[in-house]
């Protein structure tokens, strides 16, 4: 038999170096940064202390400075305080002589008519009246509490062309009158408006215990001085306990 020659053997395949993954390259770079920004808040930090011991060490070395310091803040605060009383008296006196007159309310904006149904509350010593119409508001846009403690849960319905423009209807009483005392605790329950109620209106407000206020009725309180619960029947008394 002829020699067979042996089958040639195979070199192994040289190894390649593994190369270090892209990952840990970026977490040795964020790690380097880490490092150079706690670098550089550690030199920030020394600075700011050698600044405040050196304004300390400068101000004891000259008391005086202190002093005239003070006098200025003592002055300062002394001028901003009287400021501040003299906005608030003219504030309250502003919101004293506030009026309006049937066309003003008439021309404004719904939002606009009731932030003036506000300041009206707040010319009448509700201290804490504010608007809340919006998106969300469950039927409410005017809230306030009065000076002998009732809180009032407002809702405000403009008409553009006053008592000429389309009725308010009971669906707007059922609304606010489903929320006001549930969700706001309300006393006094009011639906105001510068147009005219639908005929429907007094019956069901009378069953609800609530109140209205129309076009005549806003008249009155926006262009005179008497506060809104003198004008309106059967205003109930403050619960006890507040």
């Amino acid at each position: 038999m002829a020699n067979r020659r042996p089958p040639p053997r195979r070199r192994p395949a040289a190894r390649r170096p593994a190369r270090r993954s892209t990952p840990l390259r970026r977490r040795s770079r964020r790690q380097q940064h880490r490092d150079n920004q706690l670098l550089l808040r550690g030199f920030g930090a020394v600075a700011g202390l050698a600044l405040v011991w050196a304004v300390i060490s400068w101000l004891l070395a000259n008391w005086w400075a202190l002093v005239v310091l003070g006098a200025l803040a003592t002055l300062g605060g002394t001028v901003w305080a009287h400021r501040y009383r003299q906005q608030q008296a003219w504030d309250r006196v502003r919101q004293q002589a506030l009026r309006y007159g049937l066309p003003q309310l008439d021309a404004l904006h719904h939002r606009d008519f009731e932030y003036a149904i506000r300041d009206l509350m707040l010319r009448d010593g509700c201290t804490d009246a504010r608007q809340i119409g919006g998106a969300g508001d469950n039927g409410a846009d005017v809230l306030a509490t009065d000076p002998v403690g009732r809180s009032w849960v407002i809702q405000v319905k403009h008409r553009r062309d006053g008592d000429r423009g389309s009725p308010v209807g009971t669906p707007d009483l059922q609304r606010v009158n489903g929320t006001a005392r549930q969700l706001y605790g309300a006393d006094v329950v009011l639906v105001v408006t510068n147009g005219r109620f639908s005929t429907r209106c007094a019956p069901l407000a009378a069953q609800l215990h609530m109140h209205l206020a129309d076009r005549r009725t806003l008249a009155t309180w926006a262009g005179g001085g008497r506060p809104l619960w003198e004008l309106l029947p059967k205003i109930p008394p403050p619960r006890r306990g507040r």
